[in-house]
Formats: structure tokens, C-alpha cells, sequence
């Protein structure tokens, strides 16, 4: 198009015309794959800048009641992205097991007992976990524990340094224990391969709608790929064990399942 101005004509062109690069997330960092890692020290840049402050990692969030969507932060502060399904390597995961005497009501309120490694409970009752009343089904609500055992998994997408945070449910626990054994039986660890995460809507025998995470293998890393993955992996491990309990994500792992008291596993209908 043209328009005149004072006399003189100037050619506009549409924007989606204009031959300027567009950058995207995956622009930031030119090398390909997870190479990129080769120069960046994971506690090194989160002590220089993140010194003195509350270390914590941006959260992945599992809908409630049947949602199949994922939320992921967006660009943005406060902004969060809605996808189906996305990919990462799995740098670390493990246990989060949290008692509250009363009902949680979400926030950063620390539980009354936690555990890390669900083997040692810390705070009251505190202790071994296997033995704890509270870790037992039947003493929680519809057969199920008091104390919620969920696990955390810290997931590194391509293109980022830093790796993000998704709190794992109970509801999907048994889909991604089998992941896991699937990987082992073919000699691979989850470190090692770039996982597709997405989800199914399912419900248990008492009706209840909630949505279930779902893994698969998207590819094998790369031989010039795996040692630095493997390097920021020992880092995560470092820092995971330092988080507090909070878990922000209202997700179905925060209500109460109808369980098999012999297998733990959730009564599907």
C-alpha cells in the first residue's frame, strides 16, 4: 500500500510481510539440542543471582477435574501457557511425601511432617515413613493415607536452562512408575532420554473426573548430549533436597481417592 505524506509516498508494508527475524524461545540459545548446557552452571548462576533469596524452580501445573491441558509459565510474569502435551528430559525426581493434621488449604504452609526421600519423615510425627500410622492406608479418607505421597520431577525443555517443576499426583503415580520400569528394561534412565509428557481424562469408582499424566519416550539423547545433561542432573539433585513443601498446583492430587487398601492403586470405573 501507499500513502502520501506531505507530498511524498511511502510505501507501507504489512508486518507479517516484513523480512525481520522473529525470535521465539529456542532463538535465544543458537546450539542445538541440550549442547547448549556445555557453558552454564546450573548452582553457580543460582547463587550469584538468587543469593540470599528463596530458591524455588517455575511450576508445572496438572488441571483439576479432568482438564487436558497442562499450564506452563509464559514470557511473561504471572502469565502461564496452555499446551496439550510438550517435551523434556527428566533431570531428577523423587518422593514428596507431606502429613497435615488439618486439611490442607494450599499456600506456603509447611506440613506438619514431610519427607524427601519417603524413607525419613521430618517434624511430628517424623521418623520412618514404612512404620508412620499416618503413611498406612485406611488412616486417611476413603481407604486411602494421610499422608499424601506424591513425587516431584524436574524437567529441562530444549532450548532453557533451567528446569521446571511438575508435581506428580497420586492418580499418576502408577502410569509413571511403568514408564520408568520401561525404561530400565531397555538399559535407559530418564535422564537419558527426552519424555513426552501429555494427559488423559479419567474418574475413579466414585465418579470423581481427574486428569492422569501420560510418558513416552520422544528420543534417545544425542552421545554429545548426555554428559552435560548428566552434569546438570547432579546439580538439581543438590538443589531439589533444599525446596520447602509447598505445592501451589491445585491439581487432583489434592483430593481424596476411593484406593485398593491391598495395592494402593486408585479404583477406576
Amino acid at each position: 500500500r501507499i500513502r502520501e505524506n506531505n507530498g511524498q509516498c511511502t510505501q507501507i508494508i504489512p508486518i507479517n510481510e516484513r523480512k525481520v527475524p522473529i525470535m521465539n524461545n529456542t532463538d535465544m540459545i543458537p546450539t542445538p539440542g541440550f549442547t547448549a548446557l556445555k557453558d552454564f552452571n546450573l548452582a553457580e548462576a543460582m547463587s550469584d543471582e538468587l543469593g540470599g533469596m528463596d530458591v524455588s524452580f517455575d511450576r508445572i501445573t496438572i488441571p483439576a477435574a479432568g482438564g487436558m491441558t497442562f499450564e506452563l509459565p509464559g514470557e511473561l510474569l504471572g502469565e502461564t501457557d496452555a499446551v496439550k502435551e510438550f517435551a523434556g528430559v527428566i533431570l531428577f525426581h523423587h518422593p514428596l511425601f507431606t502429613y497435615y493434621r488439618e486439611s490442607y488449604s494450599g499456600g506456603n504452609n509447611p506440613p506438619n511432617c514431610g519427607s524427601h526421600d519417603g524413607v525419613t519423615g521430618m517434624g511430628n510425627p517424623g521418623g520412618d515413613c514404612a512404620s508412620c500410622p499416618f503413611n498406612q492406608f485406611g488412616s486417611g479418607v476413603n481407604g486411602g493415607k494421610s499422608c499424601k505421597n506424591k513425587r516431584r520431577i524436574y524437567i529441562l525443555r530444549e532450548g532453557e536452562l533451567i528446569p521446571l517443576l511438575l508435581t506428580l499426583p497420586t492418580g499418576s503415580m502408577k502410569e509413571f512408575s511403568v514408564y520408568i520400569k520401561r525404561l530400565l528394561s531397555k538399559g535407559k534412565k530418564s535422564a537419558s532420554v527426552v519424555t513426552r509428557f501429555s494427559l488423559k481424562k479419567t474418574s475413579n469408582a466414585g465418579g470423581i473426573t481427574y486428569s492422569q499424566a501420560q510418558f513416552a519416550v520422544d528420543r534417545v539423547l544425542a552421545a554429545d548430549e548426555l554428559p552435560y545433561v548428566v552434569a546438570m542432573a547432579e546439580q538439581v539433585k543438590g538443589i531439589a533436597l533444599q525446596l520447602g513443601y509447598e505445592d501451589s498446583a491445585a491439581s487432583e492430587g489434592n483430593a481424596d481417592f476411593t484406593v485398593d487398601p491391598e495395592t494402593g492403586e486408585i479404583l477406576e470405573s
